[in-house]
């Protein structure tokens, strides 16, 4: 992988702390150098006084489930703007110019949009990821990244009309226009309250599709579930306990567990140029950061097969995962076992 190709993109539709995501990091912390810098935006739950105790329960659960990756990690307080904690003050940002994860989770995905659009961290978050570092949404920020987002507390808290909300439309610069919904098999209300669809329930969504236009594809990911999104390779990999299910017009595909899929699944996928789309000053701090770490040399084909390996392991398909690991060797690595997953050197 080279310094310009973009990273990797976790959607997670629930669950950021649970052990259900684990395999989520560990495939994404297995591309880098150690010690791993990681930074978690408070932004989304930036309106709750409890946006730090938010932003560093996921930071602690980084801390302990990565730890064989040394993290370093940076909770930004990136709170609101037009405060001392602006997603626009440089300072308050500045661990994005170097992180190699970038983390954003739950709170409001209006509020999310709000804040980030146009700011100063959205373009070093854009930036970043062009230079290689993987992003991590979860809940709020999962929505927000879509052309349209969501306003759930909006619609299922306050009851205002069904409506759609703008959004950051992270993924537009990759040619999708995306409706992204976590939560899609959310069963919280039980046989009294349809709560899927992130809520909304199926009766009230299927209104609000009424209400989008033709060209999005809705993206639907379930609880304790991830789409990880390999923009380098053009595929998207389902990981966890539940699926991902692709909505466009009236064609609808469910992609199990463990399924790869071409991204061309979810619209006329392609790389944009590096740069495209991100202000040249903040482009130009990027490159010009010596510090600057890029993906570990860890190739893409060597961590293919760990991933693979690891899948083999956790269905106890012990001559699979061994005949992976002599591949593995071959290519002059090495996979150590150890509680937290895989850890992969040079032999």
């Amino acid at each position: 992988m080279t310094a310009s190709a973009p990273g990797l993109i976790a959607l997670l539709g629930s669950g950021e702390t649970a052990p259900a995501s684990g395999v989520v990091y560990d495939a994404i912390a297995a591309r880098y150098a150690v010690p791993l810098r990681i930074a978690v935006l408070e932004t989304p739950a930036g309106f709750q006084p409890n946006s730090a105790l938010v932003a560093g329960k996921v930071a602690d659960h980084l801390r302990i489930r990565l730890q064989n990756s040394q993290p370093h990690i940076d909770v930004l307080p990136a709170r609101a703007r037009g405060t001392p904690a602006s997603p626009d003050a440089p300072e308050t940002t500045a661990a994005l110019r170097e992180a190699d994860i970038i983390f954003l989770g739950p709170g409001s995905p209006t509020y999310t949009v709000r804040q980030l659009s146009d700011s100063l961290a959205w373009h070093r978050v854009k930036a970043r990821h062009r230079r290689g570092a993987a992003i991590v949404t979860a809940s709020a920020a999962t929505i927000a990244f879509g052309r349209v987002a969501l306003p759930v507390y909006e619609i299922y808290k306050v009851g205002d009309e069904l409506h759609w909300h703008a959004g950051l439309d992270f993924f537009g610069a990759f040619g999708l226009a995306l409706v992204i919904v976590p939560h899609w098999n959310n069963s919280e209300g039980g046989a009294e309250l349809d709560t899927s669809h992130c809520y909304m329930g199926a009766e009230r969504f299927a209104r609000l599709r009424t209400m989008l236009p033709s060209e999005l594809t809705i993206v639907g990911i379930d609880e304790h579930t991830a789409l990880l999104i390999d923009l380098a390779t053009g595929t998207g990999h389902v990981l966890g306990r539940g699926g991902v299910t692709i909505i466009h017009e009236a064609t609808e595909e469910r992609f199990a567990r463990k399924t790869i899929f071409p991204l061309a699944a979810l619209g006329p996928f392609r790389l944009p140029e590096p740069a495209d789309g991100i202000p040249p000053e903040v482009w130009a701090e990027m490159e010009s950061l010596s510090s600057a770490k890029v993906p570990s040399s860890v190739p893409d084909d060597i961590h293919a097969l760990v991933l693979n390996r690891q899948e083999a392991r956790e269905r106890r398909d012990w001559a699979v995962a061994d005949m992976l690991r002599r591949a593995i060797a071959e290519r002059g690595w090495q996979v150590r076992d150890t509680p937290d997953g895989p850890v992969v050197e040079p032999a």
